[in-house]
């Protein structure tokens, strides 16, 4: 049978997924952006629904956890009462996401569902490739011990994700010169 083409980019769906305690989640705003609903009416939906939604397949983020987000500006800074959400957003993870499914039952959020599901499957194969390596390199290292050090130093460093540099926010004055 022939692959259906995708209705979303797998790279939209790829950034859209965070790491928050522990799990790789979908926020409900993006979801919802994903399946063409609004918000309300996902989380409505799931409300409804709420027996089928545990604690380790959907959660709501903590202050802290927002506070987190918005600083990486992953949620706009949008005051409740101002054109924002009054509550904090729910998090699903890959369960919780694939009982949305039963919950939305269009045929586009299924289609949607099952290019969700093949992102994480994507991510998976992708975190459990980079273990490999690193279990490989560290049994080559083991083998050819000091003779190499430098370049297996030099692929740990190509191998370890790129820090990512804040820009200072607000006014710095510059020293002056004297």
């Amino acid at each position: 049978m022939a692959k259906a083409t995708s209705l979303i980019p797998a790279e939209r769906i790829e950034r859209s997924i965070l790491l928050l305690r522990g799990h790789k989640v979908l926020l409900d705003r993006d979801l919802a952006a994903l399946y063409g609903v609004e918000t309300r009416a996902l989380v409505q939906a799931v409300k409804r629904n709420i027996d089928r939604f545990p604690s380790d397949f959907m959660f709501q983020l903590s202050n802290q956890e927002l506070a987190a987000l918005r600083s990486q500006s992953v949620i706009s800074n949008v005051k409740p009462g101002r054109g924002g959400r009054r509550t904090a957003p729910y998090a699903f993870t890959e369960q919780g996401v694939a009982m949305l499914s039963s919950v939305l039952r269009s045929p586009t959020a299924i289609r949607v569902n099952i290019e969700i599901m093949r992102a994480f499957v994507r991510l998976r194969q992708i975190v459990a490739s980079h273990a490999e390596l690193a279990r490989k390199l560290e049994a080559l290292e083991k083998k050819y011990d000091a003779q190499f050090k430098v370049v297996f130093d030099a692929i740990r460093q190509l191998m370890a994700p790129p820090a990512q540099k804040r820009t200072p926010i607000g006014f710095h004055a510059k020293p002056e010169n004297g």
